[in-house]
């Protein structure tokens, strides 16, 4: 990552080292990472600040949990349903974990197929990633309305401390709008690759880039980065 700087005597350039190498390289035209295109590199800098966010939101939710003087709603009783005359615990949450971990396995095999210049197989797999996002998102939205019929609200809850709504509609809602906006570029994508567009590198309507095969993969990124944020939403808040 350096800038290369021609030699008075026409030799091969030399190339600037440590950091003004660093800053020559990213003020040029040149790639700031040399192997990795820039629709990549860019999806990994807004996952990373998405961490920060996420992160920030789990810390509060953690902080205001050990900090309260009410007790805390115990999640085995809120998020119980009621299945012939029995409540089982966190069975809803059990089955969109299931779905959403499934949806990976589905981005993962759309990923390798879509590098196979797979058309159909890409595309399918990709709607049926879609598929798994918008039945993840419609069970959220079930357990949203029936927590909302029972009294659950931002400023309070009938079972214990008042922080439990805001943490919840908080922390589940922004990760369901994420898996939302993933669904409709899901689909959008699997659209282009169904078409052929990927193949002939035809420019997008927006952009006017040409389209690649690596949008997929770029795509998945987001998915698999969706997912995994799941997995600590699930262990720090159903299952503490």
């Amino acid at each position: 990552m350096a800038e290369t700087v021609l030699t008075h005597s026409g030799q091969s350039p030399a190339r600037l080292e440590g950091w003004r190498g660093i800053a020559a390289d990213w003020a040029s035209d040149q790639r700031a990472f040399k192997n990795v295109s820039w629709g990549k590199a860019m999806m990994w800098i807004f996952l990373l600040s998405d961490t920060f966010i996420f992160s920030c939101f789990l810390l509060s939710y953690m902080t205001a949990r050990m900090s309260t003087t009410v007790p805390w709603p115990n999640p085995s009783e809120v998020f119980a349903l009621n299945f012939a005359g029995k409540q089982i615990p966190l069975i809803l949450i059990a089955i969109m974990t299931f779905i959403l971990i499934s949806s990976s396995g589905t981005m993962a095999m759309a990923v390798n197929f879509g590098y196979r210049r797979d058309r159909v197989r890409t595309a399918a797999l990709m709607l049926v990633t879609a598929a798994f996002g918008a039945t993840f998102v419609g069970m959220q939205a079930f357990e949203w309305t029936k927590l909302i019929m029972e009294g659950v609200r931002p400023w309070g809850n009938p079972w214990g401390a008042p922080q439990f709504g805001a943490s919840f509609f908080m922390i589940t809602g922004f990760h369901g709008t994420h898996v939302t906006i993933g669904v409709i570029f899901l689909i959008a994508i699997a659209r282009k690759v169904l078409r052929g567009d990927f193949d002939v590198e035809r420019r997008g309507f927006f952009t006017s880039r040409k389209g690649y095969y690596e949008i997929v993969e770029i795509m998945g990124l987001y998915w698999h980065f969706v997912d995994l944020v799941w997995v600590f939403i699930f262990a720090l808040f159903y299952l503490w």
